[in-house]
């Protein structure tokens, strides 16, 4: 009776265990094993298919040298400086404006801010290339209308920039724009109530009620929007044709990474970059957390 009552209550005990085991098992075969299977190779030299030729530090060493990527993550500073102020502000702009009550037909300007969003990436970005080509493009042909000369879109490091980042802002505005209309919703009407009972004006209730309630959200699409905009990928390798053209002015960190891995077959070296990358972006992300939680002092 006592061994029974035990084996009962083992398989009791254990029967939580087997019900989240299915997770862990998952994560570690798809998370847990090709993280630390990635940063043993970063320390070694390996084509993919051949011997791994350990090299130790010789890698993160040699990306310390490397102009490319540091190419890399200096344009992701300008493209974050470019794009997402810019998108933020006009999200939260057009968030305001929609929230509004007397604002008609909300459902269908939402729906087509959002629908860029939804779209394929590629397809989206191949209307781009199409829309901003030389001699063809919709842009340069609108542009000469009003006596403006071809611009080459591709042809300098600015301008390149400038197509990356207006795909990036049509594409990501419409996200950003919902997640700070949730925002708006939480806020509680009692407080712009209160508000206008003191006699304040819209753009105090604005100032002092909207912008420190909507700060988590901001602080929430500030910070993915500056992971995507280090991340980009599809959109360089389609508009630049996996160059990263002109002269690595368009070359994310992670076009980067893949060209080294798939292109060159560096495995252990891509690695490495994808590591550094990490630290690199952790310690964005901490500093933009730290400068928003100071500012609420």
């Amino acid at each position: 009776m006592t061994r029974r009552f035990n084996l009962w209550r083992t398989r009791q005990n254990a029967a939580p265990y087997l019900f989240i085991a299915p997770f862990f098992i998952l994560f570690s075969i798809f998370m847990l094993y090709p993280f630390v299977f990635s940063l043993i190779i970063s320390f070694a030299k390996w084509n993919g298919i051949g011997k791994m030729e350990w090299v130790g530090l010789l890698n993160y060493t040699r990306l310390l040298k490397d102009k490319i990527f540091i190419q890399t993550l200096v344009n992701g500073v300008v493209e974050f400086f470019m794009s997402v102020p810019v998108m933020l502000l006009l999200a939260l702009i057009l968030a305001f404006i929609l929230h509004q009550h007397w604002v008609k037909y909300k459902g269908f300007f939402r729906t087509a801010i959002f629908i860029p969003n939804v779209t394929s990436v590629v397809a989206v970005s191949y209307v781009f290339l199409l829309a901003f080509d030389t001699q063809y493009g919709l842009v340069n042909m609108l542009l000469g209308l009003v006596g403006i000369p071809q611009i080459q879109w591709f042809g300098s490091a600015f301008a390149a920039r400038s197509v990356v980042v207006l795909l990036v802002i049509w594409r990501w505005l419409g996200y950003n724009m919902i997640l700070m209309m949730s925002g708006l919703s939480s806020i509680p009407r009692d407080l712009y109530e209160a508000a206008y009972i003191d006699g304040a004006s819209s753009a105090k209730t604005f100032t002092r009620i909207t912008l420190p309630l909507m700060k988590p959200i901001i602080l929430f699409c500030s910070v993915m929007s500056t992971m995507g905009t280090f991340s980009l990928f599809t959109e360089p390798l389609v508009l630049t044709n996996g160059t990263g053209g002109p002269l690595n002015s368009t070359m994310s960190t992670v076009l980067y990474i893949y060209t080294q891995s798939f292109g060159y077959l560096k495995m252990g070296y891509a690695s490495s970059i994808a590591f550094v990358y990490f630290i690199i972006m952790f310690i964005f992300t901490m500093l933009q957390m730290k400068v928003t939680k100071a500012s609420d002092k």
